[in-house]
């Protein structure tokens, strides 16, 4: 059944669906409020520095930000126009690449000038303090090749860094096998992979195609979730310093081939989602989310199918996996499980971080990119009700209290496209806002990432 032959919802499910924008708005304005009053009036331990945010308030403003404050703006206002003038769609794709790397490295430069690309990675005297629960340190434990980290990967965790532990082995064995063995190097790899998020936003624009309610085109709509993720705040602060901005980048080419109409590509898709699922956890939940796009849009069905077929592809690369290198997933998801019991995440309240991690990630992502995607989730749009449902698994599940405007870097594109989904009519200034909100926060606060 097509999502065109479902009957018309009840007056009751209207009436919800028109005050959803403003009530999830009114609970992520409470929950700042909430976290905020008790942390600096209260004295209550919520676990980060200002919650719901895991940031502190320590301005650094030095001469960098002037550059990336004219980068970001400028680039900001030429965004329109380019959607507008340039024809082809490959050049728009690879202009949003340039775009991306262009205003992402200047940001990310504001604070610390260009030492601040790979900060977060230097283990050096002048380095962050973060650095020592990354990845780097934890190269070492692959000097007995890549077979035996892997095979025993649950064994080693407890000795692990924290974010190595925090993901599947794939992420460390992908730094060993591509010589990523120092911060500069690290830094270059998740800049330049990181920001195909930009263009593969634009692809997976293309695959969801328009949108007939709010008669907004295909192209149209692909172009304009590229601008989102070119300028969100989520991006441009936390993504150009952190790995999670590569599993971002596959979480859009992931999701881009499962919602294809093309069967070839689907496979190819649940193939693909196999191997993302060796690199993060939060990746499971972009088949999830493909197929709820996939329920809504073309019915119980296709859905059913591409749920069978991404079980089997997530299955079949384990299963290689395990042959070849002794991988065991539910080992280590055991032993991660473990560890977060016993980690700083655990003494954080999950009542308030229920609603303080979605109340995060959906204020760093950028206002003008919730508020329409909210009005998309209003209509029922498929990409919009899908990201709910992932948004509202993500934040009961209790696997990411705090830090979620880094951790959930991979539901970006997903936003993006469900906001472009509605028309906007004031697109210059949603995107010079952002650009700057951006700018402030990075020379403003301590972010870590």
């Amino acid at each position: 059944m097509s999502s065109s032959a479902i009957s018309r919802p009840s007056k009751s499910v209207e009436i919800v669906r028109r005050w959803v924008p403003a009530a999830v708005v009114t609970v992520v304005v409470l929950t700042i409020a909430a976290g905020l009053i008790n942390h600096f009036r209260r004295g209550v331990d919520l676990g980060s520095a200002l919650p719901p945010f895991l940031m502190s308030w320590t301005p650094h403003v030095r001469w960098p930000a002037a550059i990336a404050l004219a980068l970001a703006v400028g680039c900001a206002c030429a965004a329109p126009w380019a959607i507008e003038r340039v024809r082809s769609g490959p050049a728009f794709a690879a202009l949003g690449y340039a775009m991306t790397l262009a205003v992402g490295l200047s940001v990310g430069a504001a604070r610390l000038g260009t030492a601040g690309w790979s900060h977060v990675f230097d283990l050096g005297p002048g380095g962050a303090f973060e650095a020592r629960f990354e990845y780097l340190p934890a190269l070492p434990a692959l000097h007995r090749g890549v077979a035996y980290y892997v095979g025993h990967f649950s064994q080693l965790l407890p000795e692990l860094p924290t974010h190595t532990k925090g993901n599947p082995p794939g992420p460390l064995v992908a730094m060993h096998l591509l010589g990523l063995t120092t911060p500069g190097r690290l830094a270059a790899a998740c800049v330049v992979v990181g920001s195909l998020v930009t263009p593969l936003t634009y692809v997976l624009g293309r695959s969801l195609g328009g949108c007939a309610r709010s008669s907004v085109g295909v192209e149209r709509r692909a172009r304009v979730a590229t601008a989102f993720a070119a300028f969100s705040p989520c991006v441009l602060v936390y993504g150009f310093t952190s790995v999670d901005f590569v599993f971002a980048a596959m979480a859009a080419a992931v999701a881009c081939l499962l919602v294809s109409r093309r069967m070839p590509l689907v496979a190819f898709g649940c193939v693909a989602a196999g191997i993302a699922a060796f690199f993060s956890w939060v990746l499971l939940a972009i088949p999830a989310w493909a197929v709820v796009v996939v329920l809504v849009r073309d019915g119980r069905g296709a859905a059913v199918r591409l749920a069978v077929l991404s079980a089997a592809g997530v299955l079949g690369v384990t299963l290689v996996l395990a042959a070849v290198w002794g991988y065991d997933p539910i080992a280590i998801f055991r032993a991660v499980h473990h560890a977060y019991r016993m980690g700083l995440s655990a003494q954080r309240p999950y009542p308030f971080w229920l609603f303080g991690s979605p109340a995060a990630w959906l204020t760093l992502l950028g206002p003008p990119i919730v508020w329409l995607a909210l009005r998309s989730l209003q209509r029922g749009e498929p990409a919009a009700v899908a990201l709910a449902v992932v948004i509202v698994i993500s934040a009961v599940s209790g696997f990411t209290k705090a830090e979620t405007e880094r951790i959930w870097l991979p539901y970006v594109p997903l936003a993006c496209v469900a906001a472009a989904a509605t028309p906007i009519v004031r697109l210059r200034a949603a995107l010079v806002a952002m650009a700057l909100a951006a700018v402030v926060v990075k020379v403003l606060f301590g972010t870590v990432w």
